[in-house]
């Protein structure tokens, strides 16, 4: 897989589609597989040249496309690249191998399965953070993030990928790198933060304020913005707090890639096991953040699997006609 994508179908879905859906957890998933599959510096990035790896890899992300699929719903794909910047990479052994290209044509197998059901499934590029995503002290500054991330926005571009996504993060200073390296691909791009229920990010910077200040930065205005890595409850109630000073917030943060657990950021780090909730009860907040704030893009983050997926979809396909329904 390579070549520049064309970028038009993935935009007309997330400007105009009523709901599109993100897919859940695949780290957290294997995390949990009995192999112990992750890599300490890449978490899944590895699994890309080992058969095994591989193979379960697919067998999350195939779970995820066939729940849009089934409910009719344009359905976003992740790139297992996470944590794979140069630095991390090194630290695995896979310094030289083509990580991205692997990565884009994992998800672009899958979608070229489907044949032309696979239209609105669109594969973006994952990057995170240089440090700890809970941390926000470990943040770059704005120019030295630009340079560190380049390399693995422009390889994720040059791969194909419709759309750049970077998740969880935690402080301003980066993710305006981030911006400035995401858009010198020309790729659309999506930023995510992790938010707290006061609506400011980690680092103590109001949501309205992060999102203003970047969209200023010339020529790196952001598609759109996200959360993740929170629950619904928690997004509701920080988004509720921006709206209030910044009602025009809402048509900027169009996305939430929402956990189970109702911990914080503190709370869940270095934690062993599972914080969740039913699927049921996420389909249900979920819905909530939907009929609330009218945010489109909405998928799960951890503690999620197929099964909060599929309850998420039928939540926002119910009644919808055209869903295809098991």
């Amino acid at each position: 897989m390579g070549g520049l994508a064309n970028h038009a179908p993935f935009l007309r879905a997330l400007h105009e589609a009523p709901r599109v859906l993100a897919e859940g957890s695949v780290v957290e998933r294997l995390r949990r597989h009995p192999a112990g599959l992750l890599d300490p510096h890449v978490a899944n990035a590895g699994l890309l040249f080992n058969p095994e790896g591989r193979e379960a890899l697919a067998g999350i992300y195939r779970d995820y496309r066939d729940i849009g699929l089934r409910h009719g719903l344009p359905t976003l794909l992740l790139t297992p690249t996470w944590r794979a910047n140069a630095e991390r990479l090194a630290r695995a052994g896979l310094t030289g191998r083509d990580v991205f290209g692997e990565a884009v044509g994992l998800l672009a197998g899958l979608r070229e399965e489907v044949g032309s059901r696979g239209a609105g499934v669109f594969i973006g590029g994952l990057v995170g953070c240089r440090g700890d995503a809970y941390r926000p002290e470990e943040a770059l500054p704005r120019e030295e993030a630009a340079a560190f991330h380049a390399p693995h926005v422009d390889a994720l571009a040059r791969a194909g990928v419709d759309f750049l996504v970077a998740q969880a993060l935690p402080a301003l200073s980066e993710a305006e790198g981030l911006a400035l390296a995401m858009a010198r691909t020309g790729a659309p791009f999506l930023l995510s933060f992790i938010l707290r229920p006061t609506g400011t990010l980690l680092d103590g910077t109001p949501l309205a304020e992060a999102v203003a200040r970047i969209d200023a930065l010339p020529g790196a205005r952001p598609t759109a913005y996200m959360v993740n890595c929170v629950h619904p409850a928690v997004f509701r109630e920080g988004l509720s707090r921006q709206l209030a000073a910044s009602p025009t917030l809402g048509a900027r943060v169009v996305g939430l890639q929402a956990n189970t657990s109702r911990l914080s950021p503190e709370e869940l780090e270095g934690r062993a096991e599972l914080d969740s909730e039913t699927p049921d009860a996420f389909a249900r907040e979920m819905g909530r953040v939907h009929a609330e704030f009218g945010t489109r893009l909405l998928g799960g983050c951890c503690g999620t699997d197929e099964r909060h997926i599929a309850a998420l979809a039928d939540a926002l396909t119910e009644g919808t006609p055209g869903a295809q329904h098991p």
